[in-house]
């Protein structure tokens, strides 16, 4: 245990600002990173291509009136040429538009890889995803840090950079449209009146007009896109917890209940699907009727002007195709309403995630419902391990035990024992610094080793070499050393199979895991270990095996156990017993 393990602390600790957080905040720390050269560069190099792109459309705008004129006056000698100047705007346009794409994904991709890379490491630091699990902060971390950062750092990208060319595009087209179709002159009460660039602002209030419809339409879509997500990612959750329990569920017969319970998951994305569709479909009709009406609207407006001579045919579809430009340009919100919503919604789920990631390691609601200050650990220039006034309470601030003051000294051998749910194991937590509810001191030695083995160790998926030197890399210890450690251990039949992989919780039994969880402590010989029932799954032999072991080669290391076997009094002459608080035994 040492102080990079984040000692945690109530007392005079400031909470952090947790409401400031922004779709910005989430935005600008990758632009201004290590890698802002490489971010920007591929940045501008997007732009320049969509202001390219943007320039051919603008060309191609001029071109369509010149073919469209050789079309209606019959110009053969023109229109091979014409034929030409297109091939060539058409291959320009490809190629412009292909690389735009494949530098939109490189950057959109690198982006997700730094934040996510960010994520994790607020994720893993000052072990946020233990107390988010332990306090219940947050649903599908694994959600938010896979779907959720991938489709924030794409969509933004996409959102953010249509946008641009959306308002280039609507500058380079108003210009155009507003000098070709010229002004539109009518007579109300007997005055003529002129509306100048009026095929502009006949643009402008069509896309104004769809724009506050598809809003009041599909506004609902932000919340209901949210819980989408969530319920998606609770039904995955659900299947995997199935695939990972199996046998037990096998065993227990559960197979009715799961299925019940997965059924019942599935029946809210079912529901909240519904109303996706219901919103969906009202606002498809609204964008349907958007559509259609604007193919045959700008020829409607621009007809008087054309029939009374004012310009040709290829001009009236130079006017039209202007005229969808800057209409396009004007509806961008109408055309990305479907992306904006899941944006919003993705947005939201990161900001309470990176808040709750943020916050500090309690609840804001437990420190006001207690008077106790919090268990602090405190590194200190000793070789002991000891507790002053040491209260553990529940994470609402009843009260659990309290613990008489203890000094661990090297070589020790200590016997936690108390009745089920009296707060053994919780005790161990505190220890780690994973549980801060109650009251008191924790002086740990600077430096000093420390390991925690639960009932139920945690085996990596991989080798048998890599679950057995967790948390440590398996090239930290010797192929030989680990062989040694597991025949120690009396696991002879698993010393050829270190290089093998599998999921090892599934090919070990409960016996066989928690043995290797010794032949753990073995390899790593800490200077404090902490057995929470740790050799439950044994018969007496192995149990005592173990114990005899860990005496004979870690004679320096103090060990503490939770147990109820007094058995295993013969271990450890040191005895600590903990009984209910009085005022949990009330409640």
């Amino acid at each position: 245990m040492t102080p990079s393990n984040a000692a945690f602390s109530l007392r005079g600790r400031a909470p952090r600002d947790t409401d400031s957080i922004s779709a910005w905040s989430l935005i600008k720390p990758y632009w201004v990173s290590e890698e802002w050269k490489v971010a920007w560069g591929l940045l501008v190099t997007i732009i320049a291509m969509n202001l390219a792109i943007v320039w051919i459309n603008v060309r191609l705008n001029s071109w369509n009136a010149q073919f469209y004129n050789a079309l209606q006056e019959k110009d053969v000698s023109h229109f091979p040429h014409l034929l030409v100047v297109f091939t060539v705007i058409a291959f320009s346009y490809i190629i412009l538009a292909v690389y735009r794409t494949y530098l939109r994904q490189m950057l959109g991709f690198r982006w997700r890889q730094w934040i996510t890379n960010r994520f994790l490491n607020e994720w893993f630091g000052e072990r946020a995803f233990y107390r988010i699990e332990r306090d219940r902060l947050a649903d599908n971390p694994d959600q938010r840090l896979s779907d959720d950062l991938q489709s924030f750092a794409t969509t933004t990208l996409s959102l953010s950079l249509d946008l641009l060319s959306t308002v280039v595009t609507l500058i380079s087209f108003v210009t155009i449209l507003w000098t070709i179709a010229g002004a539109l002159t009518v007579t109300l009460g007997g005055t003529p009146l002129t509306i100048p660039g009026y095929m502009v602002w006949a643009a402008a209030l069509y896309a104004l007009g769809g724009s506050l419809l598809i809003k009041k339409v599909g506004h609902p879509l932000v919340s209901i896109n949210y819980q989408q997500q969530r319920v998606e990612a609770d039904f995955r959750f659900g299947l995997i917890r199935v695939r990972e329990n199996a046998e037990q569920i096998a065993f227990y017969n559960g197979i009715d209940t799961e299925n019940t319970n997965a059924r019942g998951i599935f029946a809210r994305i079912r529901d909240n699907w519904w109303l996706i569709m219901k919103y969906t479909k009202r606002m498809n009709f609204v964008l349907s009727f958007y559509g259609q009406i604007a193919i045959i609207f700008p020829i409607v407006v621009a007809s008087p002007r054309y029939f009374a001579g004012a310009y040709t045919m290829g001009v009236l579809m130079q006017i039209a195709q202007a005229f969808g430009s800057v209409s396009d340009s004007f509806s961008w919100f109408i055309n990305s309403y479907s992306s904006l919503v899941e944006w919003r919604a993705t947005v939201n789920r990161l900001r309470e995630f990176k808040r709750v990631m943020r916050a500090t390691h309690l609840k804001e609601s437990v420190l006001p419902s207690t008077a106790r200050g919090g268990i602090n650990l405190h590194y200190v220039d000793s070789s002991s391990l000891s507790t002053h006034g040491l209260e553990l309470a529940l994470p609402k601030g009843t009260p659990l035990a309290t613990i008489s003051d203890l000094v661990i000294e090297p070589g020790s051998r200590w016997l936690v024992r108390g009745p089920s749910g009296c707060g053994k194991s919780t005790l161990l937590r505190a220890f780690a610094g994973l549980w801060p509810f109650g009251d008191g001191a924790i002086d740990v030695p600077v430096g000093a080793k420390t390991m925690f083995v639960p009932q139920q160790s945690y085996l990596p998926i991989g080798t048998l070499k890599a679950a057995l030197t967790y948390p440590a890399q398996a090239d930290v210890f010797s192929d030989e050393a680990c062989r040694e450690a597991l025949v120690a251990c009396r696991l002879d039949g698993y010393v050829d199979r270190l290089a093998e992989s599998a999921h090892w919780t599934r090919v070990l039994s409960p016996g066989e895991q928690q043995r290797l969880a010794a032949a753990r402590v073995l390899l790593h010989k800490p200077d404090f270990v902490f057995l929470d029932e740790a050799t439950s799954a044994l018969d007496p032999g192995n149990e005592a095996h173990v114990y005899r072991l860990l005496n004979e080669r870690l004679p320096a290391t103090a060990i503490v156990s939770v147990a109820h076997r007094e058995s295993l009094a013969a271990f450890h002459p040191h005895t600590l017993d903990i009984e209910r608080h009085e005022e949990r035994a009330v409640a």
